[in-house]
């Protein structure tokens, strides 16, 4: 049977994020009101705009997406557009979500985008407008942007029963000249990611010419078509690309980023100098950087955005990360009372108002050139140095760009030539893009005496006389001075690929076609290319496999990327990347493994997540130190800096490197050490190896350490070091000889042979499977390679000994750190301070007793829930839940889970089927967790010690919901299956509350008296309660039914009920109290008879107890080869006799779980912080 196809998957940054329709609602344009408007009457008050239609991608339609579903799960949200119901009247705007079916992106707004697409409101006129465009930049809660471009247009009513009526007969009504009309004014808004100004205005363009003319009822179908046009138009990747797209009429082009540190420039830069001189140019500029309360002014609402970006666009590569809001509508002036700074944008109607009642600010004119501020007087900008000023001041004026007064006065004859001239920036003509704009009147034409008391114009910058008489000639800042030479600038050169046409109707054949049109442009245009031109080249390879994926084929895709990866790596998509692997099957992902150059691209970006740093992993805000560092300030500046988190780690770092000094690293030192990790990273990432090699390494393997060129008894090469061997690689065509795994070796040494009258440094490495003992002449690199070789060695022993694999990369960790230590102190005694991070050597050599045969024979795996953390943290519950709980969860959801609490609310998740960390550290409250169960499938209820109950989804691995009814501790949980199912929970303050799981509501309450409650079990109808003085059996009614006191039964008065276990077919109960070295057991028939003792060999203390089978396993803490350790016991029940004694941990054994009766999961405290996994007989 043949698999489906994929589905269509969205770009990795496509251009649209949202189209909307936006104007007044049906029953406003029905009102009396307007009937009187038209009717003549001289007033009319303001309208609500509100959302109309809202289009969001993809556009496909369900039909269609059924046939062309895949099992590729980059895209699973079904969005589509929004249209108001029109049939159903309403009489108020439109205010809550939008549907179901429509996803709108985060940081979009609906309520407030209204009100920033008609700024100046919503005034249905009495004869036709010029249409107009304005931009917007949103922001959400994240300080993420996103950015809008709004053309508003006109619209005739004749009629007030045939607009937006939905009826077939409309007409397009044109009033003869003079003739009294009714005109509605509507908006579209794009919103992009991109802030693709220019582009985007310019196709707002070309779809008034459709709107304007169609009928009321193909207004969304037209809107629709425009806004798929734009989803399917990928955004070029950094570099000197461009996208060419038809239109119609006109060809967009938009641009690439310079470069990807560099933002997306589509609008003309000059502008600023054409509304302000180069003075007040620095003077704003200064403004931004000592960060100030800044307002724009205007009369234009398109020069507020535009002119806001330019200035922010001169900071970079500085970034404006204080508020940003370029319109401000009136409904939003009260935004400038933020005491915070900001930058932000105002109607020119409202100048006087902000100036009269906010204090502090920054108050521009954009109309008029004008730099003033509010009432305070304390507001120092500083002088930009004269220098740097003279320098901007003579490049603005060699650039050859008109003044302000020129371009004024050409305005006119501008407008005789070009269809546009003449308008605003915020006009759009219906033919062609909108040129340079004509700006408002220019600053030597300002009327006299427009300044008001309110506010008072910065002081003039210099202030000397020659520059007064010259800025009040209007000729501009004269230097005293030569001016310093201004060097040219010469502009990079760009290439431009036309992207195809696109076929409607909008169905999956069409945009199959074309994916495949695209596909063959970029082939074609990359065949085309020179050689030598990588830059372009890495281009198309971007284009293309981004359009790959979009048709579903993966594997053609990660071909392309591969091949990007090779050819530029700053523009490699790794975290797409990473997701597109994810989501293939079992036989697509085999099938691309099988291909050498992807199975080395999985395993750099997909294998190794550890390695290869996530967005959020990014060091930032680091610096180099500049005084000396003890210890602590030592071990926060490596956190810092990403080499490594483990504090332990970094202790035995600062040993090194400070062996033979002051107990303090100075910069230099610092610095020199940063530098060697980093170039060691980049020369190991940089190692490329043929197929030929890769074919004898397992699919996870890197190499880690190259040596330089040595010979050795078995050739000439490199030394190569992976996480689990050493080969050589062989130097003239590249080959793969064996040396040995580190698991294979047997000893380890560093000698000298004799050559001529020479000793040379050798390294020789005796393995298990070779007679002849390898060896290389390494020279000066000998000793660090000894020690580098056996701490690899000793950290492979110990994980294969207590079946832990983290012990592998912390040796690795400490081979890098050696090796960076050496090439920083370079000294004779660098090989001595290195030595002080061969911790597990040290390991192997102090303490050779091996792992106990038991306990290695029953220990299957560990795993380190605190991986990544700087210290360990206690294992405080763990929960296992079995696979496929739920019938609709997806399969790759569906496996049984490990469930691990850790301090302070974290709670980690593992795959049990792999040991694998499923989701990563989530919290749930701050506090220590002390219980957890599952109940109905779908939850698992946390219990914490500040009483709450946690309720996580294990589908969404979310906690949405939390049960505050308890006034302690949560301390256990005992689930009643049935329907309905029920859950008790206890605290330690002695109350019981039954709950309904499904209406989370409590059904019942019990308070015991004494407190200290424990634990609780369900037993023949009966609630089994722990409250450390005894176990109270009472009803699940409340009523006493029999009582185990603790001091009737043991001869230490400070004793306690630790925790209880029942086994119903033996009719027992077998308890472990504080403080003593035994288990205890009761028969159920009758508890008042002493108790049978089972001892515990070297027991020190008992935490924990849990039955598995016919089995008691214990944790608690007990002597082993002199030191007390973190033990199992594990106690036959029909016997009561024990079995086997496992010696766990390093640390306490906190908590114990079953896992299916197969196995039993051990978590250990603080000291260690591991789960060990045991097999059970």
């Amino acid at each position: 049977m043949a698999e489906a196809t994929p589905h269509p998957l969205a770009l990795p940054s496509g251009l649209l994020e949202l189209c909307a329709l936006l104007g007044p609602s049906r029953d406003s344009l029905r009102g009396p009101e307007l009937v009187a408007q038209k009717k003549g009457a001289s007033s009319l008050s303001a309208l609500d705009p509100e959302v109309l239609s809202i289009f969001v991608p993809p556009f496909v339609s369900k039909e269609d997406t059924q046939l062309a579903g895949t099992s590729c799960a980059l895209s699973k949200t079904r969005r589509r557009s929004f249209r108001k119901k029109r049939e159903k009247p309403k009489t108020e705007p439109w205010k809550g979500p939008p549907p179901e079916d429509v996803s709108v992106p985060n940081g979009v707004d609906l309520l407030a985008l209204p009100q920033l697409c008609f700024p100046g409101g919503v005034c249905v006129a009495s004869e036709p407008k010029e249409d107009s465009v304005h931009f917007l930049v949103l922001t959400d809660v994240c300080g993420n942007r996103t950015y809008g471009v709004v053309a508003q247009y006109y619209r005739p009513l004749h009629d007030e029963s045939c607009f937006y009526n939905g009826k077939m007969h409309w007409e397009p009504f044109r009033p003869p000249g003079g003739a009294a009309g009714c005109f509605v004014p509507f908006a579209v808004c794009v919103v992009s990611r991109f802030p693709y100004y220019n582009a985007l205005k310019d196709c707002l363009s070309c779809l008034l010419t459709h709107l304007k003319l169609c009928k009321d009822f193909e207004v969304d179908n037209h809107i629709k078509d425009f806004a798929a046009k734009l989803s399917l138009i990928p955004s070029p990747p950094p570099g000197p690309l461009h996208l060419v797209f038809n239109m119609k009429p006109l060809q967009i082009v938009f641009p690439s980023r310079a470069d990807p540190e560099s933002p997306v420039v589509d609008l003309d830069l000059h502008l600023p100098l054409l509304c302000f001189r180069p003075e007040q140019v620095l003077q704003i500029l200064t403004c931004l950087l000592t960060e100030q309360r800044i307002v724009f002014f205007s009369s234009s609402w398109a020069l507020l955005a535009l002119v806001a970006e330019c200035f922010l666009a001169y900071l970079h590569p500085l970034h404006w990360q204080h508020t940003f809001v370029p319109i401000l509508s009136g409904q939003m002036l009260d935004f400038v009372m933020a005491p915070t700074s900001f930058l932000m944008g105002c109607h020119l109607d409202h100048f006087q108002e902000v100036s009269k009642e906010a204090d502090g600010l920054i108050l521009i004119n954009i109309d008029n050139g004008s730099i003033t501020y509010s009432n305070d007087e304390d507001i120092d900008v500083p002088d930009i140095p004269l220098l740097a000023a003279q320098t901007f001041i003579q490049r603005s004026l060699g650039t050859g760009a008109p003044s302000p007064q020129q371009v004024h006065r050409l305005a006119p004859a501008r407008g005789s030539h070009h269809p546009a001239a003449g308008l605003s920036p915020d006009k759009v003509t219906l033919q062609q893009p909108v040129p340079v704009p004509t700006l408002p009147p220019a600053v030597g034409d300002r009327p006299a005496g427009d300044e008001t008391q309110a506010h008072r114009p910065l002081p003039a910058r210099p202030s000397n006389r020659r520059a007064a008489g010259a800025q009040a000639r209007g000729e501009g800042f004269v230097a005293e001075t030569p001016p310093p030479r201004v060097p040219s600038v010469t502009p990079k050169a760009t290439c431009s690929f036309k992207v195809p046409e696109i076929h409607f109707p909008l169905v999956s054949q069409c945009v199959q076609a074309y994916y495949s049109d695209c596909v063959g442009l970029l082939s074609k245009a990359m065949s085309l290319l020179a050689p030598d031109n990588s830059v372009l080249l890495a281009r198309y390879f971007y284009l293309r496999g981004a359009v790959h994926l979009m048709q579903g084929q993966l594997l053609d895709a990660l071909l392309d990327f591969q091949s990007l990866y090779k050819t530029d790596i700053r523009i490699f998509p790794a975290d797409l990347v990473r997701r597109t692997v994810e989501s293939m099957s079992g036989p697509e992902r085999a099938q691309a493994e099988r291909v050498p150059e992807l199975r080395r691209l999985i395993s750099e970006v997909v294998d190794k997540p550890g390695e290869a740093p996530k967005p959020d992993d990014h060091v930032k805000n680091f610096e180099l130190p500049k005084k000396h560092m003890q210890l602590d300030d030592f071990v926060k500046r490596v956190q810092e800096s990403g080499i490594v988190k483990d504090t332990n780690i970094i202790n035995r770092l600062f040993e090194a490197l400070t062996v033979g000094h002051q107990k303090q690293i100075d910069p230099e030192t610092f610095k020199d050490f940063y530098n060697c990790w980093k170039e060691a990273e980049a020369e190991a990432q940089e190692v490329s190896l043929p197929s030929s090699v890769m074919e004898h390494l397992d699919k996870n393997e890197c190499v880690y350490k190259l040596s330089s060129s040595v010979k050795t008894n078995r050739g000439v090469g490199k030394i190569a070091m992976t996480q689990k061997r050493l080969f050589l690689l062989t130097e003239g065509r590249p080959g793969y000889v064996e040396i040995s795994t580190f698991r294979d070796i047997e000893e380890v040494r560093s000698t000298t042979v004799a050559f001529l009258l020479l000793r040379i440094p050798t390294l020789k490495i005796k393995t298990a499977s070779k007679k002849e003992v390898f060896e290389a002449n390494l020279k000066t690199e000998c000793d660090v390679w000894h020690l580098m070789v056996k701490e690899m060695w000793a950290g492979k022993k110990l994980a294969d000994d207590h079946k832990d694999p983290q012990y592998i990369q912390q040796a690795l960790t400490h081979v890098l750190l050696m090796d960076a230590v050496v090439g920083t102190l370079q000294s004779p005694g660098a090989i001595y301070a290195a030595s002080k991070l061969s911790y597990f050597d040290k390991m192997r050599n102090e303490m050779p007793a091996a792992v106990p045969k038991t306990t290695s024979e029953t220990l299957k795996h560990k795993i380190n829930p605190s991986a990544g953390e700087t210290l360990p943290h206690a294992v405080d519950v763990l929960l296992y839940t079995p696979g496929h709980l739920d019938p609709a969860e997806k399969v790759e959801d569906a496996r049984p889970k490990l469930w691990c609490a850790l301090s302070e609310g974290k709670v980690i998740v593992f795959d049990a089927s792999s040991w694998t960390i499923h989701q990563h550290c989530f919290r749930v409250g701050t506090s220590k967790l002390n219980c957890m169960a599952m109940a109905e499938q779908s939850q698992v209820w946390v219990g914490s010690e500040d009483s709450v109950i946690y309720i996580i989804n294990v589908h969404s691995m979310s906690c949405n919901k939390q049960l505050t009814d308890h006034r302690s501790g949560v301390t256990g949980f005992a689930v009643q299956s049935g329907a309905p199912s029920k859950v008790y929970s206890c605290s330690a303050d002695g109350t019981v509350l039954a709950w309904n799981v499904s209406s989370l509501r409590v059904t019942s309450r019990l308070q015991l008296p004494g407190g200290g409650l424990s634990s609780i079990r369900l037993h023949d109808g009966c609630l089994w309660c722990c409250t450390g003085s005894g176990i109270v059996v009472v009803t699940t009614g409340g009523s006493l039914r029999q009582e185990l006191k603790v001091e009737e039964n043991s001869k230490d008065a400070s004793t306690s009920f630790l925790g209880f276990q029942l086994l119903p077919e033996q009719e027992q109960l077998w308890a472990a109290c504080a403080g003593l070295d035994g288990v205890y057991i009761w028969s159920l028939r009758d508890l008042a008879r002493p108790p049978q003792r089972v001892h515990l060999q070297d027991c020190a203390e008992v935490s924990c107890m849990i039955r598995v089978k016919k089995q008691i396993w214990v944790g608690g803490t007990g002597r082993s080869q002199g030191k007390y350790k973190g033990k199992i016991y594990v106690i036959d029940a029909q016997r009561k006799t024990v079995e086997k004694e496992l010696v766990a941990h390093t640390d306490a054994v906190k908590t114990l779980c079953s896992a299916e009766d197969r196995y039993v999961l051990s978590g250990s405290g603080s000291g260690e912080g591991k789960i060990a996994i045991w097999k059970v007989e």
